[in-house]
């Protein structure tokens, strides 16, 4: 005869043995891939898991390098100048710091470290994007037919220039381990190296390099900066651009969740580039992102996005708002493209004047949108 009482006991036995394994296994999928990560870079993933719950940031390119008509102003950014606030996000770019002479290498040093630790001061968060310019040919970081090299299996172990590969990044981890804030601590960067590989025009992108290179190479890049040169104040995301519709697609050239804390998608295609909206297709692939990160456990952003000169007067509430919130997805963060400071119609934020700054305001004040006056302390 069964004896239920005794069964229920086993069975509630089983489950406590059971649960710390099972906490361990969620612990362990929600850690950096850096076992060494300093404790702000620890907390700064922390709180953007526990923020993207209820909330996403908003970022912007060089947003306090320079802007719509101005360039190099203290404490400037044309989001504060429309909204009172700097974004939640600023976006930094690695591509000075190669290529060049060496005293115009040191002076992008000096800018990057400078933009890099006030934005922490203040609160805000870093994310570092990097248009490598091509170590092996001319053509900069686009592919230029008839000029570019297919340089990324010349980069990798074993490849003609990977010893000038590794000089390249001593520079970065150079930059990464002397950015420190007033406290003395490193600065914790999102850093998001060979980003939209999935598409031809840079050197990097799919039709200039096989699967397994393009993997050897993230490998190699994570493992010499966290490994080699000590630097343990990166997040490093993996940013596709919007060229799939399944996750095995996105996932084509992926190096494994042992090599990645953060997963992206950019994307202006679906958004209304060149008068063309898929908002749908768009939403359904941010969805893919999110679903990934959650069920990996990593963290999920839309990492590139933007409307250039924004003539959708209300895009930012109509379109972008609405894409973030359907599907209850969790993105940490939104970031739109940079504003330049010459070009009368290259600009992707509202100023002072531009015909969107109404709707970015019911942007800005939507308690699911954060800006950098409004975080919490997240290197705590």
């Amino acid at each position: 005869m069964l004896n239920i009482p005794l069964l229920l006991i086993k069975i509630g036995l089983l489950a406590y043995l059971l649960l710390p394994l099972n906490l361990w296994a969620a612990n362990y999928e929600n850690k950096l891939i850096d076992p060494k990560a300093t404790k702000e870079t620890k907390a700064l993933y922390r709180n953007l898991r526990k923020l993207s719950k209820k909330h996403i940031l908003f970022g912007h390119q060089h947003a306090t390098e320079y802007g719509h008509g101005w360039a190099g102003e203290p404490d400037r950014s044309d989001i504060k100048s429309v909204t009172g606030s700097h974004p939640a996000v600023i976006g930094v770019d690695f591509s000075g710091l190669s290529g060049r002479p060496p005293e115009a290498i040191e002076k992008t040093k000096e800018l990057l470290r400078k933009q890099i630790a006030d934005t922490y001061d203040r609160g805000g968060v870093t994310t570092v994007a990097w248009h490598f310019s091509n170590p092996v040919s001319k053509g900069g970081f686009y592919w230029v037919d008839t000029v570019s090299v297919a340089a990324v299996p010349h980069l990798v172990p074993g490849g003609s220039h990977h010893e000038q590969y590794k000089q390249i990044l001593r520079t970065l981890g150079d930059l990464a381990n002397s950015v420190k804030g007033k406290d003395g601590k490193p600065v914790p960067m999102l850093f998001r190296p060979y980003h939209e590989f999935d598409g031809g025009w840079f050197w990097w992108g799919k039709p200039h390099c096989k699967q397994e290179d393009f993997v050897s190479l993230w490998r190699f890049t994570v493992s010499y900066l966290r490994d080699s040169l000590q630097v343990h104040n990166f997040i490093y995301a993996f940013s596709p651009d919007c060229l799939f519709n399944t996750e095995a697609e996105f996932l084509e050239r992926y190096p494994g969740d042992e090599w990645v804390d953060m997963v992206g998608m950019d994307n202006y295609a679906d958004f209304g580039r060149n008068g063309r909206y898929n908002v749908s297709a768009g939403i359904r692939k941010l969805k893919i992102v999110s679903d990934y990160a959650q069920k990996a456990g990593k963290l999920a952003a839309f990492t590139e996005t933007g409307l250039e000169s924004i003539p959708d007067t209300t895009w930012w509430t109509n379109t972008l708002l609405k894409a973030l919130k359907a599907e209850k997805m969790r993105l940490a963060y939104v970031l739109v493209w940079r504003n330049d400071t010459r070009s009368a119609t290259h600009y992707y934020a509202p100023y002072p004047g531009q015909a969107s700054v109404p709707d970015f305001i019911q942007f800005y004040k939507d308690p699911y949108t954060w800006f950098e006056t409004g975080l919490p302390k997240l290197y705590r």
